[in-house]
């Protein structure tokens, strides 16, 4: 296991490199920033900003057209996408691909877990201490200290991690 751990930080060490030497200051890692197979990361247009002690598990995936925010200690699970811009699709005269993005911004605060196959959307501000539930799909405002669960309604209760 040690050797895993080992290959996959120099691994990410590698891929952190070539994100900085291709989207320049277009991307900022903080320390201790890893994650696992298939991660991929997109400044098309955007600003992308990742806090120190983050975590990506498998088949995670960022893009950014405006501004993506995550804050320290957030861990999140397989498969999680964030997009902060959608395909306008308004005008039926017109292919989809030729109508360009709407764009917005996503905060994640500090110390989040985002489970497997979480989808975070543009306008979605999430606030410190929060766990959002598998496969729920995020696009508004989710309160500090809560839970989000897996029907994707907030927890009745707020989060207390001083029991």
């Amino acid at each position: 296991m040690i050797f895993l751990k080992v290959f996959w930080h120099l691994k990410a060490l590698l891929k952190i490199l070539f994100y900085k030497i291709i989207f320049f200051n277009k991307i900022k890692i903080g320390n201790n920033f890893t994650f696992r197979n298939n991660f991929s990361l997109l400044a098309d247009g955007g600003k992308i900003i990742i806090g120190n002690n983050v975590f990506f598990n498998n088949n995670c995936s960022i893009v950014s057209h405006g501004k993506i925010s995550i804050d320290d200690n957030c861990i999140f699970g397989e498969n999680v996408k964030i997009y902060d811009n959608n395909h306008r699709f308004n005008n039926f005269n017109m292919n989809i691909k030729e109508q360009g993005f709407s764009i917005g911004e996503i905060k994640i605060g500090k110390n989040c877990w985002l489970a497997n196959n979480v989808i975070v959307l543009k306008g979605a501000e999430i606030g410190d201490n929060v766990v959002i539930g598998a496969g729920c799909i995020i696009k508004e405002k989710i309160p500090s200290n809560t839970i989000v669960s897996m029907n994707c309604n907030l927890a009745k209760e707020p989060i207390n991690y001083l029991k």
